[in-house]
């Protein structure tokens, strides 16, 4: 994910500079990110519509999408899947847990949605915009260690 929201960030700038496509090497250099890496996180981009590729001479990749239309959220999903703890939590991919007999009653249920709803009132608020325009956000999301 970390890469994902350092490239799209350096798409982000170069947007707003009012340059053009950049090429996947300009990208992973800006990014302090490995080539290998970008080339299939910049797929899964382009097919979800936030970027699009270029062909040619001067092509590359842009950011089609404003950047305070692409919530941070939706960039998890796509990348990583689904990003409840638990799967009967998940929005987007839910599933009853296999060993539940209620889920009303389910402590564990319980205490996970409580600390996962409070991330998710955060994380669904944030958009690429709020990571390029406050310095200081984008290096906390950045920063914090990948998860196990």
């Amino acid at each position: 994910m970390k890469y994902a929201l350092k490239a799209l960030m350096v798409l982000a700038d170069t947007k707003a500079e009012g340059a053009g496509a950049l090429r996947i090497e300009e990208i992973a250099r800006r990014s302090d990110t490995p080539k290998r890496f970008l080339e299939h996180i910049l797929l899964e981009l382009r097919n979800a519509g936030v970027i699009a590729s270029i062909r040619g001479r001067s092509g590359g990749y842009t950011l089609i999408k404003d950047p305070a239309a692409v919530q941070i959220s939706q960039l998890l999903r796509l990348i990583d899947g689904p990003i409840a703890p638990l799967p009967c939590l998940s929005r987007s991919a839910y599933q009853r847990c296999e060993d539940c007999t209620d889920e009303a009653t389910c402590r564990l249920r319980r205490a996970f949605a409580e600390v996962f709803w409070s991330y998710l009132v955060i994380i669904d608020s944030l958009t690429l915009a709020d990571l390029v325009a406050q310095p200081g956000a984008a290096a906390q999301v950045l920063a914090a260690p990948e998860p196990a």
